[in-house]
């Protein structure tokens, strides 16, 4: 089974291709690109119509390697520049139809774990603690874990690209500059010391393009074998580039002249997560963030879906009745079938986890619970989950119930449309919270309404979820879709 892994990073686009056997994922054909989109943006932090330009090139490219592979076998993500653009949906728009497939928008800790896990399948197995470092060209990422499991990650909105443009904008390379540049760097990893200190892991690895291009800058220097980073290392590369005084006149053997520009940077950064955690020695991982994505996507495949694992993880939490939301979950499915019987895996999916998690705001009050449920699932850290995946849970979450102009955007999509009302009617049908069979049925849909019939004797015996309906036919009315009750 090949699988494929698209990453949209700050600095460079990337493309790994992998071949699963089993459990284990042979790395085969890889693309990189590099597009610095985080240098196209703006003060307003808007992607410039250039650097889309630029994107959607790089992304048609990598279309034509990825040609016949299904939207199962291939994950695309964005990162910190995506996160934290205003336009990333208009880019997104662009992207997704030059590249031939979706686009997720991870969240920071996310891009972490997904790293971690990444490194891992590519390091030696161990039980003990290790600690991750993933500096991007917006955002580094430190996680630590056991396993292939990460137990605290976070992402700081400091990288090689963001930290270069700020602090070396004129181009000059001194020792005022890198301490400038490091000190910044490390007053936003400070806030985690207590997490990510030298206490909570034994070995440290590095995992991005920084750490690659230190690597091998001293091997070639014959300043190691390019088998660890140390801090004395760093010193040394510091020197050497303040040495050619200004990133123009830099011709590092065995660097890329792109790389080169943007290394002032992630040296700072490195050395600043050297100095603020106590790592006093760093490995260089051949894994990271695509790898991890490759791995995710494995699950997927074999039934071992992290996000399944995560909403269970919440339902407890935030003490869901388990036995109403699989219920609610049930006969949503069985409307949603009636109404899109072709809809795509992940379209049912992500019904099933928001009938999963559509109480969770009882967390908070009974009162909009609704509101609060699709506030919660719409912020929450989700493992395995993008932020689109989180936002469209919680619009279906926020539609559960009561006026629908105020998901008015999603009922422009007729997929959306389909899950939301079979949401609602399992919510109304279940309503007395007690186990439910239901009678014959019918739902039949046309462009702008819905039919659905139910047994005459069966709503004679149940007056409440009669007048449920009629108020819930009066809902859809208002927003110009009629939805017609009638017995069968």
């Amino acid at each position: 089974m090949q699988l494929a892994a698209v990453d949209l990073g700050s600095n460079s686009f990337r493309l790994q291709m992998g071949r699963a056997h089993g459990r284990h994922i042979d790395l085969q054909g890889y693309w990189k690109e590099t597009v610095r989109l985080a240098a196209g943006t703006g003060a307003d932090r808007r992607i410039s119509r250039k650097a889309i330009d630029a994107a959607c090139e790089c992304l048609g490219r990598m279309n034509e390697r990825l040609r016949g592979l299904g939207p199962e076998q291939v994950r695309a993500v964005g990162t910190q520049t995506l996160r934290d653009a205003p336009n990333s949906d208009e880019f997104l728009l662009e992207a997704q139809d030059a590249l031939g497939y979706p686009i997720d928008i991870i969240s920071g800790r996310e891009e972490a774990r997904l790293t971690f896990e990444g490194c891992m399948h590519s390091a030696p197995p161990s039980k003990e603690p290790r600690l991750v470092v993933d500096i991007g060209g917006a955002s580094t990422e430190i996680i630590v874990g056991q396993g292939f499991e990460a137990r605290a990650a976070e992402s700081f909105k400091v990288g090689c690209v963001n930290t270069t443009l700020r602090f070396f904008r004129d181009g000059a390379l001194d020792r005022a500059s890198f301490r400038k540049a490091q000190v910044a760097a490390a007053a936003e990893i400070e806030e985690a010391v207590s997490v990510f200190s030298r206490s909570h892991w034994q070995q440290a690895f590095g995992a991005s393009g920084t750490v690659g291009a230190v690597a091998e800058l001293l091997r070639q220097v014959k300043w190691g074998d390019g088998s660890v980073i140390t801090s004395e290392a760093l010193l040394h590369l510091r020197q050497l580039l303040i040495e050619y005084g200004e990133i123009r006149k830099l011709k590092l053997p065995g660097i890329k002249p792109e790389r080169a520009q943007v290394l002032a940077g992630g040296i700072a950064v490195l050395s600043a997560v050297f100095e603020t955690l106590g790592v006093t020695e760093l490995v260089p991982a051949r894994g990271g963030l695509r790898l991890g994505l490759l791995y995710d996507l494995l699950g997927r495949r074999e039934r071992r879906d992290l996000r399944d694992a995560t909403v269970a993880r919440l339902q407890k939490r935030f003490d869901v009745d388990r036995a109403q939301a699989q219920q609610v979950a049930r006969v949503a499915r069985e409307i949603h079938d009636a109404l899109d019987p072709q809809a795509g895996e992940e379209e049912v999916k992500r019904l099933a986890w928001a009938a999963a998690l559509h109480e969770v705001g009882f967390a908070i009050s009974h009162n909009d619970h609704h509101k609060h449920g699709a506030y919660l699932v719409g912020n929450a850290d989700m493992a395995g989950f993008s932020t689109t995946d989180q936002r469209r849970i919680a619009t279906l979450i926020l539609a559960q119930r009561g006026n629908l102009k105020k998901v008015a955007e999603a009922l422009s999509e007729r997929a959306r449309v389909a899950k939301i009302l079979a949401l609602r009617l399992a919510v109304i049908l279940c309503h007395a919270r007690r186990p439910i069979e239901l009678p014959k049925w019918t739902l039949r849909a046309a462009r702008a309404s819905f039919e659905f019939r139910m047994e005459g004797g069966w709503l004679a015996r149940h007056p409440l979820t009669q007048f449920l309906l009629d108020e819930e036919s009066e809902q859809w009315d208002r927003i110009g879709l009629r939805l017609t009750v009638r017995p069968l």
